[in-house]
């Protein structure tokens, strides 16, 4: 069976951990070469690198702070450099403070807005401007959260800033619609990640969770990576400006989690 992204290359941004290290790995196995992003635990990075070339991918890792233009354009001349080109950007990066508004301190909102918000911007920009010195059509997908729709109480600062990522994407796809560029945000609900395991690894907020959840389980990171894998091989050409949520109905199923 042929492969969806063969010749193919990705950058991903906090690509050594969670979501982005499964988007890596399933991305390199359907023949995509990956620019792994990371700013922290390089060992887990070089690890990630060589489980993929242990499986046939090519694969390569760069240390680069995302809320810093000049390093989001290292990541994109490490992917014109070593592959030739670069086809699609994952902005996937992220963190959050679980703070309500009226404990926010500037400086911590100051850095989710950086890492989640900020670094998505410019780094769209850069790709879009190398895809058109390439002149070739490009692909821009931004790991949002349902929470870009979805209010969280007592975490203000990360909804603001997924809200704004949802209208980067439709501001975007719009602008650069015309180039052939397309720029869509992926939306996952609740997922095992590391970013969840204090809720998840409480036995009662996981079970208050799993039971808003029309599916009744929390999503892995492969869920979300395969519809990554999707949307980059070519067979959603149409889709831009839009949000793809991956959430297992929880917008639907409850409110107010």
């Amino acid at each position: 069976m042929a492969q969806l992204l063969t010749g193919k290359t990705i950058v991903v941004t906090g690509g050594n951990s969670g979501i982005g290290e499964q988007i890596c790995l399933d991305a390199a196995a359907e023949g995509a070469n990956i620019v792994i992003d990371y700013v922290t635990d390089p060992a887990a990075a070089d690890d990630l690198v060589g489980r993929i070339e242990h499986n046939g991918g090519t694969a390569v890792a760069v240390e680069a702070d995302i809320t810093i233009t000049r390093d989001l354009q290292r990541l994109i001349d490490t992917a014109v450099q070593r592959f030739g080109r670069l086809d699609v950007l994952v902005n996937n990066a992220g963190i959050e403070t679980r703070k309500a508004l009226l404990e926010e301190t500037e400086e911590s909102y100051d850095k989710v807005m950086a890492v989640n918000m900020k670094s998505a911007f410019f780094a769209t920009q850069l790709a879009a401007r190398q895809f058109l010195a390439q002149g070739t059509e490009g692909l821009v997908l931004n790991i949002s959260s349902v929470h870009e729709d979805w209010p969280m109480p007592g975490n203000a600062a990360y909804c603001v800033a997924k809200g704004g990522m949802r209208m980067l994407a439709r501001t975007a796809g719009v602008e650069l619609g015309e180039k052939g560029i397309r720029v869509v945000n992926i939306a996952p609900g609740a997922v095992q990640t590391p970013i969840n395991a204090s809720t998840l690894n409480d036995p009662e907020q996981r079970e208050r969770l799993t039971d808003a959840i029309p599916l009744r389980r929390v999503a892995t990171p492969s869920d979300v990576a395969e519809v990554v894998v999707f949307l980059a091989s070519g067979r959603a050409a149409y889709m831009t400006a839009t949000t793809v949520v991956v959430d297992g109905g929880i917008m639907q199923g409850s409110v107010g989690l």
